[in-house]
């Protein structure tokens, strides 16, 4: 297996802490937590749990194209919501984004996320 390398796209978020936007050893890819921010303004996007999940998947995205994935390779994801009041409204927009064989998911419901968020989302990819 080869080393780790760093994956960083300036079209997703820089991380706010001490960690990479995505880690690729061999052929899978972890990726960080993503919060809604927009990469362009550095700011939250305060909307409804509708809006933060687009802007969520698309830094995923970006962070995916970066590493030369894509959305298909995509094998695990996992949620973190704020109320799980929010599944139905999330899963409307997730569902855009994994139409066909969508990946393994874990959604849970957490006290609180970074910056007071609705949801993060943080993923396995995997490309032969």
């Amino acid at each position: 297996m080869s080393g780790k390398e760093v994956i960083f796209s300036p079209k997703a978020p820089k991380p706010i802490g001490p960690y990479s936007q995505a880690i690729k050893v061999g052929p899978f890819l972890f990726g960080s937590g993503q919060i809604p921010i927009n990469p362009e303004t550095g700011e939250i996007v305060r909307g409804s749990i509708k809006e933060q999940t687009e802007r969520v998947m698309e830094n995923i995205k970006a962070v995916l194209d970066a590493a030369g994935y894509s959305l298909e390779d995509v094998v695990s994801v996992f949620v973190f919501l704020s109320n799980l009041e929010y599944f139905k409204d999330f899963n409307e927009i997730y569902g855009r984004y994994f139409r066909e064989k969508p990946p393994a998911r874990t959604t849970v419901q957490v006290a609180r996320l970074p910056k007071d968020v609705l949801l993060e989302v943080s993923f396995i990819a995997y490309k032969e």
